[in-house]
């Protein structure tokens, strides 16, 4: 009989938002205390496995169960969180991971080795780069352009990793980690309100959407609010709000999405003109064409605004990814596994970024499975899913791993 129990899935991830959650949601932001306390819990989730638990260059957990063969199937997830989030993004692939393992565990040697592994600093929540963890492993990680970056507070992601005992210049050596790795798979809640339309509880994800992400710095003066009359001011934190309103106008046009999830005035007194101001700018599309066509008129639009509110103007990137596509075999071995569970398959892409988007670059065959969001909430307190369809996806993932597992060993070497 087997020993996967996906309703002991669903109770762990209540422990895991009680232990480090609170009235506004998760509290477990890369590189702080709260995300140290999520990942000292989950190892010692493992106690009784026949499997080993180390931390790479770049700060990733690997969990490793070995098999007949070094080839191997690598589930991951990521149990950082951003601020005031919800219970389920990321935590569910690893605890899920976690629930096929012990299941594994129990019937013996696999035939080929399975890994879990928890992506280090997924959100980019604090610093604004998401995927910091497995970029490092797909070799798209430059540690003298990405230690500078600083968050709210003006700490470096160099002085928060090595706070966390991480050497940023070591994190490329993290690469090795995938040349053994044959697949990767990964589920996740959906974040948006697809399947919930739908009426379905599971689908296959055949891809994610391209990102640009980039820090935008508007530089002004920094005058008295009181004597400043209004058309001697060079304002950034108008040109600020200019911007945000044009970028949303040029996602509705292109068809994509455009966000400005910060503005950051300077010196951010009610008594001052802002002298400076930083805008995060995020931009997706499912295509390459219309997403750059995007980042072109935002672009044109901040130096229009700069030169009409007699303002300079910097972009910093911070991430750039062209749209993924996974792997054809992957998605109908995932596309098999959601009909058999769940009686329908769905095929669609991801709009939100994943760790999958890295392993995919690093030439890896990646395929990603999602479980219905409620009211297409994430990142927020509200984030949901109908405990029965979590334990539905549990059942499909750990049909999609046997089934990978199935078809690694079957490859050539």
């Amino acid at each position: 009989m087997s020993a996967l129990d996906p309703a002991r899935t669903v109770a762990e991830l209540r422990a895991l938002r009680a232990l480090t959650g609170d009235e506004h949601g998760a509290q477990r932001l890369a590189w702080t205390p709260g995300w140290a306390t999520a990942r000292s819990w989950f190892g010692e989730q493992l106690a009784g496995l026949p499997v080993t638990r180390e931390v790479d260059e770049a700060g990733n957990v690997w969990v490793t169960l070995p098999g007949a063969s070094p080839t191997s199937v690598l589930m991951g997830g990521h149990l950082d969180s951003v601020p005031n989030g919800g219970w389920l993004d990321g935590t569910l692939n690893v605890l899920a991971g976690l629930e096929v393992l012990r299941r594994l565990a129990a019937e013996g040697t696999p035939p080929v080795t399975v890994k879990l592994v928890d992506w280090a600093d997924e959100e980019g929540a604090r610093f604004g780069r998401s995927l910091i963890g497995s970029s490092a492993c797909s070799g798209n990680f430059d540690p003298a352009l990405l230690g500078a970056l600083r968050d709210a507070d003006g700490v470096t992601l160099r002085a928060a990793m090595g706070a966390s005992g991480i050497d940023i210049d070591r994190a490329p050596a993290a690469r090795s980690r995938l040349a053994d790795v044959a697949a990767y798979v990964e589920l996740h809640i959906e974040q948006g309100p697809v399947l919930e339309r739908l009426g379905l509880p599971l689908a296959a994800v055949v891809g994610t959407t391209g990102i640009e992400r980039h820090r935008v710095t508007f530089t002004g003066q920094a005058a008295h609010a009181g004597s400043t009359p209004m058309d001697s001011r060079r304002d950034p934190l108008a040109a600020a709000a200019r911007l945000l309103l044009e970028v949303r106008e040029i996602a509705r046009r292109g068809g994509g999405v455009g966000t400005v999830g910060s503005v950051v005035a300077r010196p951010g007194i009610v008594t001052a003109v802002a002298g400076e101001c930083d805008v995060l700018l995020d931009q997706r599309h499912v295509a390459a064409g219309p997403l750059a066509a995007m980042h072109a008129e935002a672009r044109a639009a901040a130096a229009r605004i700069a030169v009409e509110e007699d303002v300079g103007s910097a972009w910093e990137p911070i991430l750039e990814l062209a749209p993924t596509h996974f792997h054809p075999e992957l998605i109908a071995l995932c596309d098999d596994a959601v009909r058999e569970i769940a009686g329908t398959s769905h095929r669609m892409p991801s709009g939100p970024g994943h760790d999958a988007i890295e392993t995919a670059r690093a030439g890896v065959p990646t395929v990603m499975m999602f479980v219905q969001s409620l009211r297409g909430l994430s990142h927020a307190k509200e984030e949901d899913t109908l405990p029965g369809h979590l334990e539905l996806a549990v059942r499909a993932f750990d049909r999609l791993v046997d089934k990978t597992i199935a078809w690694a060993h079957a490859r050539p070497a």
